[in-house]
């Protein structure tokens, strides 16, 4: 087995490295950095795919632009099914076709990074949304407790051809409920998709912020929250017949869809009352409407994989393999933070302008506003939150 090296980043934030210095670079070891010039990136889809207007699709597009950018040959690979073995085969397919970068976007990758990380050693895997808790899971097996400070990770998967990162989805999500109370929305709804962490992160942080704004309002008795998941990455005619009810007899005046196209739902229902939605991963407004989006919880996916790309093709691997990052914010600066909602397309008011989301941001930067990250049961909230477990 590979040597592994002791220790391991599990929390913090990361501030990526936009300059780098070119092959040929001596280390502080002597040793001489290896070319790039013969890179070559695949990205494989999760139970998603390209089109699916959130993670997978914002992934793909930052991949693929990067890469015509740097003149630099980029494929992507969809798994025949939504199965670990459909991803391992799309794996297998990029190497066999010369891949010696492979992104892999979303939390089912873990599975992949256990078993083909030490498979492929001469690949370097870029795997987005994967903690040591997914991957311990993978590695684990059933007898994982579901504390990563138990173990030492990097005993489950080859460490050095491996850089995993996850996002402070919690603080984004505050934003979006702290934003959406602020705008006059008295009455909320969560629409999950999965129940997994990274979902759960942005609805926790979502009830919080809420929570904090009507505080600040003095109308605590007047909030609550709807909090729902549809067991799916997708909207259906189920989900949608669900959110007609929050939308119409509930009176639920906007919803944070989070999870994939599950804001299908949320979107079709919203237009039959003139409800609105919260957007997640990207800004989201361009696709669900600018007139029906109050805001996006987002992910900076795509400033994520062109630092990562930049600096492997500069021959800086070393600065990120064997590194679980949790990203989230760098900056008093909201445009400079890895989580952030847009400032182009969020529906500003009196209530919450531009201005007040640069003071919140400063705010959160500086430690004046805690947001708990802790998943393990739904948030205290002097508003009211009617959670309603899983559609399906």
């Amino acid at each position: 087995m590979k040597k592994r090296i002791v220790g391991m980043l599990l929390a913090g934030v990361m501030v990526f490295s936009l300059t780098a210095c070119g092959g040929g670079e001596s280390s502080e070891k002597g040793e001489t950095k290896e070319s790039e010039s013969d890179m070559k990136v695949a990205m494989v889809t999760d139970s998603g795919d390209i089109t699916d207007q959130s993670f997978n699709q914002t992934t793909y597009e930052s991949s693929k632009a990067w890469s015509e950018e740097n003149e630099v040959e980029f494929t992507y690979y969809k798994p025949e099914s939504d199965s670990d073995e459909a991803r391992k085969a799309s794996v297998d397919q990029a190497v066999a076709d010369g891949a010696n970068v492979i992104l892999l976007p979303g939390y089912l990758f873990a599975a992949t990074v256990v078993e083909q990380s030490e498979m492929y050693p001469d690949v370097k895997f870029v795997a987005l949304d994967v903690g040591a808790g997914d991957i311990l899971g993978a590695g684990v097996g059933e007898d994982y407790d579901g504390n990563p400070d138990n173990y030492d990770v990097k005993e489950y998967y080859n460490s050095e051809n491996v850089y995993t990162c996850t996002y402070q989805e919690d603080l984004s999500g505050y934003m979006a409920g702290y934003a959406a109370v602020k705008l006059g929305y008295k009455h909320l709804g969560f629409l999950g998709g999965m129940n997994v962490p990274a979902v759960t992160r942005f609805g926790y942080g979502y009830v919080q912020g809420a929570n904090e704004a009507a505080k600040e309002l003095g109308i605590v008795d007047q909030v609550s929250v709807e909090y729902v998941c549809g067991g799916q990455f997708y909207g259906d005619a189920d989900i949608t017949a669900y959110m007609d009810t929050w939308y119409g007899s509930k009176g639920v005046e906007t919803v944070f869809a989070c999870g994939g196209g599950i804001f299908t739902s949320a979107a079709e229902a919203a237009t039959k009352t003139g409800g609105k939605v919260i957007g997640v991963d990207s800004d989201q407004a361009p696709i669900i409407g600018e007139d029906l989006t109050v805001t996006s919880a987002m992910k900076s996916l795509g400033t994520t994989v062109k630092t990562v790309l930049t600096d492997i093709k500069a021959g800086n691997w070393s600065d990120y393999a064997g590194k679980i990052d949790n990203l989230g914010l760098v900056s008093e600066n909201p445009e400079e933070n890895f989580v952030q909602l847009p400032l182009e397309t969020t529906q500003w008011g009196d209530g919450f302008t531009e201005d007040d989301y640069h003071t919140l941001v400063k705010a959160m930067y500086d430690g004046e506003i805690e947001v708990s990250n802790d998943i393990t049961a739904m948030p205290k909230t002097d508003i009211k939150v009617n959670d309603y477990g899983s559609i399906k």
